[in-house]
């Protein structure tokens, strides 16, 4: 497989609420806005949407691989999660290639995205900017019938009109893309089998 694949890489954690919100709201707010932006539909990756049978960790390196821009869905379990660091060191490591996200040139292949906390995030983490969302974190599906559900829908828009900017400056492809080695699965071992009076 060659070539850029997906526009974009969601990479999240998925302990707290935000998997929820991802999938009830951020998602398709996003992939349709992004939509309505450029034609043709820039392509998303999302972990949410992963066929079964499919050998996972090779197929999320492999889409991580062949995606322009990473956005970061940040809580403090981002920076907990093995995978998650994993991903991002990739895209650092490919942003280090580039010469891109430094001193001379700012704008860099992540993209983060504030949905919780912030205060509890690693030093350096909380001295990069980000696009805050902490206002309209809300998972619930009953939030799209509240009146604060329009200005998140807004700051989705505006969202989608960089994120379509930022991908249109993305060096081209290439094979010798790093990527940094991720955590093998646990493997939790079968319960015993009960045994049997004779």
């Amino acid at each position: 497989m060659s070539g850029y694949k997906f526009d974009f890489f969601i990479s999240y954690s998925r302990k707290g609420s935000v998997q929820k919100w991802l999938v009830n709201h951020f998602y398709s707010k996003l992939t349709e806005c992004l939509a309505d932006e450029c034609a043709p539909a820039p392509r998303v990756y999302v972990d949410k949407v992963m066929p079964r049978a499919v050998q996972w960790a090779h197929n999320l390196e492999n889409s991580l691989r062949h995606s322009k821009i990473m956005i970061q869905l940040l809580t403090p379990h981002y920076f907990e999660s093995d995978w998650c660091m994993a991903e991002l060191e990739s895209m650092r490591a490919r942003e280090a290639m580039l010469g891109l996200a430094g001193a001379d040139v700012t704008q860099g292949l992540i993209y983060p995205i504030l949905y919780s906390d912030s205060d509890n995030f690693p030093l350096a983490e909380r001295m990069r900017s980000w696009q805050d969302f902490k206002d309209y974190a809300y998972p619930e599906l009953v939030y799209q019938d509240s009146v604060d559900y329009l200005p998140f829908c807004r700051k989705v828009r505006e969202l989608a009109r960089d994120l379509v900017q930022l991908a249109r400056q993305v060096p081209e492809w290439s094979p010798d893309w790093p990527i940094v080695d991720r955590p093998e699965p646990v493997l939790i071992p079968p319960p015993p089998l009960p045994r049997f009076q004779t």
